[in-house]
């Protein structure tokens, strides 16, 4: 396994302790990227952080961390985070490099008192992953926003509301099973897109509806991220996972037959459609806790999604390792630093007593109203380089 690193490293863990300077550490593990920081009070134990969906591998600099990251150096963690040796939906490599990065830790710095994993979005996913995979290796889990249900439904959903989109507005988008492979998501395109849905006020309006997404620029923005994440998903799977012939389509528009008999349909790619099975459907056969933060409106992972997450827990007889709270914001990943660190703050407890945390609102900020200042998981990546 070859590695580079910017920092000496420490000789022992006891060098590394509690009352040493606090350290960073950047480095590369075959072709991933990592930081690790390493705080002055540090208590022996390590925070594994798993960053969300990015088109390209994710690279790390020097300087602070992130608020919604700091919150796991304050309560005295090292937090070890990999960039992935591939970018776009990387669970397949994203899984590889964080035990490389776990395991190079350990090695270097000593083997962790308790080792917990935590990521955004699909990092949230692979959370969820790796607790149910490596129960003898990571202590709990905590899930922020991500989308926890298997990877061939929630996705399925993103390619229906590109169908959707295509019946009220043909032409607009390249087709949803064979997206150009020089197709780019832009600033200007999203702009273009939005222009056209506000001049075209009741179609856009009805697919608004069926995709549950309050405003024309939000549904600007996903349908061309939805559109760049197919074309990364063909490519990467090599044909398209996704098949809508059996489809029904339910919507509250009063042409819901015309809607079902206009939309065009598609099968699938059998290889396309395996590979996204295996990366990953949830087995919900949990043996550590497993803590899942989301908002109560997220247009890129409406909360149909993690919803389901309860059911396949309860099918696996492991309701008692999984606990889903919610937080009063608007948007993807707007979860305040102050409730993720309640969240783990309190799994942190479960873990230790045994006792899980209430289901529900995570009250870190209770009176915020409606967004409250949460930021956006893109600022989560001010240390990277892409």
């Amino acid at each position: 396994m070859k590695t580079s690193t910017t920092f000496v490293f420490c000789a022992a863990l006891s060098f590394c302790a509690a009352n040493a300077a606090p350290k960073i550490e950047l480095g590369d593990i075959n072709g991933a990227k990592f930081r690790i920081d390493v705080p002055e009070n540090w208590n022996g134990g390590l925070v594994i952080y798993c960053h969300g969906y990015n088109p390209a591998p994710v690279s790390y600099k020097e300087g602070k961390l992130a608020p919604a990251l700091a919150v796991f150096t304050e309560q005295g963690y090292a937090l070890a985070e990999s960039g992935y040796a591939a970018g776009g939906w990387a669970i397949q490599e994203a899984v590889t490099d964080i035990e490389n990065l776990r395991r190079y830790f350990s090695g270097k710095y000593g083997k962790p008192k308790e080792t917990f994993i935590t990521g955004h979005s699909m990092g949230g996913f692979l959370t969820m992953m790796m607790v149910e995979q490596y129960p003898g290796t990571y202590d709990a889990g905590l899930a922020l926003c991500g989308p926890l249900a298997p990877a061939n439904y929630f996705m399925h959903g993103a390619f229906d509301a590109h169908v959707v989109f295509d019946y009220y507005f043909p032409g607009v988008l390249p087709s949803p099973d064979k997206v150009p492979t020089d197709f780019q998501v832009t600033k200007e395109a999203v702009d273009k897109l939005t222009a056209l849905l506000d001049g075209n006020a009741e179609k856009s309006a009805a697919v608004r509806r069926y995709s549950g997404t309050h405003n024309n620029k939000e549904l600007a923005g996903t349908l061309m991220f939805v559109t760049d994440l197919l074309r990364e998903l063909q490519q990467r799977a090599g044909g398209n996972p996704f098949d809508n012939r059996a489809m029904i389509y339910e919507t509250p528009e009063p042409d819901y037959n015309a809607l079902n008999d206009g939309v065009k349909r598609y099968a699938a790619d059998p290889r396309a459609a395996e590979y996204l099975r295996t990366w990953y459907t949830p087995t919900g056969k949990l043996e550590r806790p497993l803590l899942a933060i989301h908002t109560t409106y997220d247009q890129l992972v409406p909360v149909r999604i993690p919803d389901m997450y309860p059911s396949i827990v309860d099918r696996a007889r492991a309701s008692n390792m999984f606990v889903q709270q919610y937080v009063h914001h608007d948007g993807h990943c707007a979860i305040l630093p102050a409730e993720v660190a309640r969240g783990f703050s309190e799994l942190r407890e479960w873990k230790t007593s045994g006792v899980h945390p209430p289901f529900g609102l995570n009250r870190a900020n209770q009176g915020t109203g409606t967004n409250g200042g949460a930021s956006s998981s893109t600022n989560l990546q001010r240390n990277s380089e892409k």
